[in-house]
């Protein structure tokens, strides 16, 4: 995609030297999260990682209209985050976002870095914070869990496109001025994000449903936070 409002930064976007720089925070950001990961993951939550990884890209290929002549799609890092945490959800939408680039072109090799950067740890991120300050009322009820996804999804999208615009504003290698790309960028994910929103909050509420256990937001802290009321209710029989 040679559009600056795509989230799948293509080849020739960013000058060289930024490219490098965020394929170096790149790394470093998912040197963290296998770090991370490996603590998060055992025999019960390393089947639902590959499962959200699965998920997100399957509906990354599925794009929704936005505006006339500009459609949006899942970002997935706040799904990711929810549902497994930062550390795992980051590597989640990593491994779909070089096996898009690899296989479909989707977004630029020379782009990896930043694509990587945006969506996998910003987004991520994000995603993960504005959760955790919500938590309170997601475990309180079906609504507050799917309010708190909603906003995550949300700002987490924003999130991710200011990421970009960042990029941009230090080494745009087109000739669009960087106020044009800021005000373009954040107006259109502000409304991917709203999409982004309802399929976060669906399927986490659907998980929650069945497993709430295996809801990374929703699980207990040991020694720290007492039982969700959601989960204890949706143990229960009817």
């Amino acid at each position: 995609m040679s559009s600056p409002l795509a989230m799948h930064l293509s080849d020739g976007l960013l000058t060289g030297p930024v490219a490098l720089l965020f394929g170096a925070v790149a790394v470093l950001g998912l040197t963290v999260a296998v770090v991370g990961a490996r603590r998060d993951l055992d025999d019960r939550t390393a089947p639902m990682a590959g499962l959200v990884a699965a998920f997100v890209f399957a509906v990354q290929m599925l794009n929704f209209p936005v505006l006339p002549g500009v459609s949006g799609h899942l970002l997935g890092g706040a799904l990711a985050a929810v549902l497994v945490g930062p550390y795992t959800g980051a590597l989640c939408v990593a491994i779909v976002l070089v096996v898009q680039s690899l296989l479909f072109a989707d977004g630029g090799l020379t782009m990896l870095g930043a694509n990587v950067t945006n969506m996998a740890l910003i987004g991520t991120v994000v995603g993960y914070l504005v959760a955790v300050a919500l938590r309170p009322l997601a475990v309180r009820s079906r609504a507050g869990l799917l309010g708190t996804a909603f906003t995550a999804a949300l700002l987490a999208t924003v999130g991710a496109s200011l990421g970009f615009v960042l990029e941009y504003a230090l080494g745009g290698a087109t000739s669009i001025s960087t106020p044009w790309v800021f005000g373009s960028i954040i107006g259109v994910h502000c409304l991917i994000g709203v999409g982004e929103g309802v399929i976060t909050a669906l399927t986490v509420s659907a998980v929650a449903q069945v497993r709430p256990d295996l809801v990374y937001l929703l699980r207990v802290r040991r020694a720290k936070t007492p039982a969700a009321p959601l989960a204890d209710a949706q143990r229960s029989p009817a």
